[in-house]
């Protein structure tokens, strides 16, 4: 049924599309550390991992044809290693502290974004596996794969539409793989799957609102709004895990 939560739960999902449409990545980054303000972040990280595997279907017909294969292939066989580490921490933690080390995860991979430097030479091959290793305990802990592959992918020297494909793909494959740990974890049940279906509209809403937008202004100012914003994201999440110590 629709309450405030249910209510909260759209608005963040929404909100988190329209930066993924902006930027091409983040979704998971921006809604966990929100969903996780009004539902259990087990829940949240189950929702995030759900709709991205609903919307990679679309990309995997739309991009099979342009990604990386060998890299992909190695973050994805690295993911099989990393996302049942990251599942067993997340049901480990009680959800304060795993609010606490989402809102960490968060501000660590926005502090890799920011310190990639474009000039840094091509990464050696097997960067790749560990790249996937690590995206896959991001994936696990906090549905947010992306922070790992993205800075390997920027510094491969691949071309943009390129990497762009393989992040996307990737992403899809990471998230099917965390769904049987999630399942087995008790993450999924009738309310999360209520909550992902009902999200599916606005979700897909926002990521046209945020293409749309991105196409009319400056993609650098974009990228700004969107990283202070998902600063502001993990911040809240951190808070909201640190007031039970306070």
């Amino acid at each position: 049924m629709f309450d405030a939560t249910t209510l909260y739960v759209i608005l963040a999902v929404a909100y988190a599309a329209v930066l993924r449409g902006m930027a091409g990545f983040g979704f998971a980054i921006a809604a966990v550390p929100i969903l996780s303000l009004f539902i259990p972040p087990l829940e949240a990280v189950a929702m995030a991992v759900l709709l991205q595997v609903v919307v990679g279907l679309h990309d995997l017909v739309k991009l099979r044809g342009a990604v990386h294969r060998p890299s992909l292939l190695r973050l994805c066989a690295g993911s099989l290693i990393g996302t049942p580490l990251g599942i067993w921490a997340l049901s480990a933690l009680s959800p304060d502290a795993a609010r606490m080390a989402i809102a960490v995860l968060v501000l660590g991979g926005l502090a890799m974004l920011l310190r990639y430097k474009p000039a840094a030479p091509q990464p050696h091959s097997g960067l790749a596996l560990l790249a996937g290793v690590a995206s896959g305990a991001f994936s696990g802990l906090a549905a947010m794969p992306g922070p790992p592959a993205v800075v390997y992918y920027l510094g491969a020297g691949t071309p943009p539409a390129q990497t762009r494909a393989s992040l996307l793909l990737f992403f899809f494959v990471a998230s099917v793989i965390a769904v049987p740990g999630l399942w087995l974890a008790g993450a999924i049940d009738g309310e999360v799957l209520w909550l992902t279906a009902i999200s599916v509209p606005p979700m897909a809403l926002g990521t046209w609102a945020g293409t749309a937008a991105f196409a009319r202004l400056d993609h650098a100012q974009y990228r700004k709004i969107a990283i202070g914003v998902m600063a502001i994201s993990a911040v809240l999440a951190g808070w909201r895990g640190l007031s039970v110590y306070l």
